[in-house]
């Protein structure tokens, strides 16, 4: 089914590109081969040592009585909670990865030529992540985006157009994606590198700043309106950070980002090496665009 949908097969070789051989550079579904290989022994052992109540976080939103929820919880897992032992800390890594990132091509036969470019950027925990979610939707995360603006709503070179960011316990990516028909490449991938050259070098403006972090807000909270959200929401909090994340203190975290800050993680995060992927109807590398080979090669 992923080979199905181009962006999803884009999205698994773009993390390729950029992280190599490190446990996040490789595809989450596997591939034919290793998933072939396995054996009931092999899922038994890791399903034992890994789905433990002190990697467990149970998270549960609505109308619910939390006195029950403890309840219940005692009941199902009781006989696996062993008193005293503590809940494994958040995963931090340890920030190595080896090599750089790389441009990669997909060639394959079809009407639309897929992208993704981007940099590396720091994990979850980097203090800089509220001015980063702020870059990232002024760049290309909404209809008032540059990129939207620039590619799509003036000149209408392609449909499908965006930022975005991916955030692992030490590392991740911000990236943007762009669909477009083959003879129209050149012109995309020349305005993407001339909105991030711009955004790196001028950053963003301050009606960007107030656009961004009003996106930003609205996103959050009507994200938040079903209890599977919300529960979503405390269980990744619980996992990631060890702590409960208020509504509140995230959108006090958002409302702090000034101008200056998303302006100096603009200058660090683009000024990075970039990795691309892309798939489309080309027989090499040489016959990609110049700009993106120089810029991701």
């Amino acid at each position: 089914m992923r080979d199905d949908d181009p962006e999803d097969t884009l999205g698994d070789v773009f993390l390729s590109a950029m992280f190599g051989d490190h446990p996040v550079g490789r595809p989450v579904i596997g591939s034919v081969d290793s998933v072939s290989a396995m054996t009931r022994t092999q899922l038994h052992s890791f399903h034992i040592r890994r789905y433990i109540p002190e990697r467990m976080v149970l998270a549960v939103a609505g109308n619910i009585e939390h006195d029950h929820v403890v309840a219940l919880a005692r009941a199902y897992f009781g006989a696996r909670l062993v008193k005293g032992r503590k809940p494994m800390p958040p995963r931090k890594g340890a920030g190595r990865v080896a090599g750089g990132p790389c441009l990669t091509l997909i060639a394959r036969d079809c009407e639309q030529t897929h992208l993704t470019l981007g940099v590396r950027v720091p994990g979850r925990h980097w203090p800089q992540r509220w001015a980063l979610s702020v870059l990232n939707t002024a760049v290309g995360g909404g209809l008032s985006s540059r990129l939207f603006q620039q590619i799509r709503e003036n000149r209408g070179l392609a449909y499908s157009v965006y930022s975005a960011i991916d955030t692992f316990a030490d590392s991740g990516t911000f990236s943007v994606y762009a669909g477009c028909l083959p003879e129209r490449f050149d012109e995309v991938v020349r305005l993407t590198a001339e909105v991030l050259e711009t955004v790196a070098r001028e950053g963003i403006t301050d009606a960007e700043l107030r656009i961004a972090k009003g996106s930003l807000r609205g996103g959050l909270l009507l994200g938040l309106e079903d209890s599977s959200s919300r529960m979503n929401r405390l269980g990744r909090s619980e996992l990631n950070f060890g702590q409960y994340r208020s509504l509140a203190g995230t959108l006090r975290n958002i409302d702090a980002v000034t101008v200056d800050d998303v302006n100096a993680v603009a200058r660090k995060v683009l000024s990075g090496r970039f990795g691309a992927a892309v798939l489309g109807p080309y027989r090499s590398k040489r016959s990609l665009p110049h700009r993106l080979r120089a810029l991701a090669g």
